[in-house]
């Protein structure tokens, strides 16, 4: 894919590139609405912006071939060069589409973007100062998942979660304008164990496109085989396997916990809303005795608005108290 070096016929504009962003981040749902009423309005564009890197970043990495054509297309950007190799995309060709990614990233500091997000994003890193690092360890972190599908160790797991989840609180600080190291290790600890989190919803989902997040390890610990796991059986073994593992989220996001005490405004109120919906989703999984193969955990719509509104009442209570 050396020779896919085609830049769009039209260039896009600053405002075409935010709009692009902002229709990719509404057009996806997480565990919380991106870009929520929660992020100040002048920095909701920006949010946008990050967000659409990110999630472009994942679907180089592992979108299937229709949709990632179709993303390719609205974008302007590559689509020709990947509608014409082979279906699905193996790991070289999910390697080369990186690497073009992160030459449109260097183009974003240094140079003149094409992709739309990265038009936009080239204006986010400008106005806030935001460093290459956390961008670039968002590539290799989808890297990582073209080399292996398994982590030996826990250790190995927390190396890839530190270029998966940590890059993104990291920018989340700079559009906030925190760029201090103590904020940014505490936020570490709150997007490891949301990272974890994630993972330990979705074991069986994971299973069934060829990857295992459990650290093997650990595994062999507790006595589980991947054979039991491709067969669904939760027996004791996997629920202390599994209660081992959420502790041990749990543990993090304690840890991350006086990161909420040392952000102000809306930013407080985002980190305490992660950190609460992890720890929920958490207590799901245990109220389900562990069981994450025959059903996902999850958190119910009222759930989450009780967070919202527990969160937002304390910030107005805090602001009416000064």
């Amino acid at each position: 894919m050396n020779e896919a070096r085609t830049i769009p016929a039209t260039a896009v504009s600053l405002e075409d590139g935010f709009r692009y962003c902002e229709r990719l981040a509404k057009s996806h749902y997480e565990n919380f609405t991106v870009g929520s009423v929660l992020v100040p309005k002048d920095l909701r564009r920006h949010v946008h912006a990050i967000y659409a890197y990110c999630r472009w970043v994942d679907d180089l990495g592992d979108e299937p071939v229709e949709p990632l054509v179709k993303s390719l297309e609205e974008a302007d950007w590559m689509h020709e060069q990947v509608r014409s190799g082979s279906q699905p995309l193996g790991p070289s060709q999910r390697m080369a589409l990186l690497d073009r990614w992160e030459e449109e990233l260097e183009a974003c500091f240094t140079g003149d973007p094409t992709h739309p997000a990265m038009v936009a994003l080239q204006d986010t890193v400008r106005t806030f100062h935001i460093p290459r690092e956390p961008f670039l360890k968002l590539i290799e972190a989808n890297r990582m998942e073209q080399r292996s599908s398994r982590f030996s160790t826990f250790e190995d797991l927390l190396f890839y979660c530190d270029h998966s989840a940590n890059p993104v609180g990291h920018l989340f600080l700079y559009l906030f304008g925190y760029t201090d190291k103590g904020r940014q290790e505490l936020s570490d600890y709150t997007c490891t164990a949301l990272q974890l989190t994630n993972f330990w919803q979705d074991v069986h989902r994971d299973y069934s496109i060829g990857r295992i997040y459990l650290p093997l390890e650990d595994m062999e610990r507790f006595g589980y085989t991947e054979a039991e796991l491709s067969q669904r059986i939760v027996n004791q073994n996997f629920r202390e396997l599994m209660a081992f593992e959420v502790n041990r989220a749990e543990e993090l996001f304690q840890r991350g916990l006086p990161l909420v005490d040392m952000l102000g405004g809306k930013a407080k109120i985002d980190v305490a809303l992660f950190t609460k919906g992890g720890m929920s989703v958490l207590e799901a999984i245990r109220q389900q005795k562990y069981d994450v193969l025959s059903r996902r955990p999850s958190l119910s719509r009222w759930k989450k608005a009780r967070l919202f509104l527990s969160a937002w009442a304390k910030m107005a209570w805090r602001g009416s108290a000064h």
